[in-house]
């Protein structure tokens, strides 16, 4: 349960910094940024892999780039069923599909697969 709630905090400040960052993306109050982050979590594990199965012939052709497409029409989708959710178009939408991504990766980097912070301690022997 710790792990969920921690990844759904790191969805939540990825679309909270491409709020901020990215022209055209609007997230009005904290209440709809949590459950926007809920939201394009169950998408992700949901429609994502099925869109992703139907369009590996372009994914294959574009080098992966289509991907980005598929996680814009993601937030695009979250957006379409939470008012407090805007995005101004499509270049929006990918503008903050690789900011999400970016902030996600990076944070996830830190965080190991339980959803907590792992460290590692080396001790040298003399």
């Amino acid at each position: 349960m710790t792990g969920f709630l921690v990844r759904l905090l790191i969805s939540a400040c990825g679309l909270w910094v491409a709020s901020k960052l990215v022209p055209g993306m609007q997230i009005t109050g904290g209440g709809t940024l949590l459950l926007a982050a809920l939201l394009l979590g169950f998408v992700n594990a949901v429609v994502r892999p099925v869109l992703f199965v139907l369009t590996l012939p372009i994914t294959v052709l574009s080098l992966g780039l289509f991907l980005l497409v598929i996680n814009a029409a993601m937030l695009g989708l979250v957006s379409a069923f939470l008012s407090g959710f805007e995005l101004g178009g499509f270049w929006s939408a990918v503008l903050s599909a690789i900011v999400v991504s970016l902030t996600g990766w990076i944070a996830n980097w830190w965080i190991g697969p339980r959803g907590q912070v792992e460290t590692l301690v080396v001790e040298q022997r003399r």
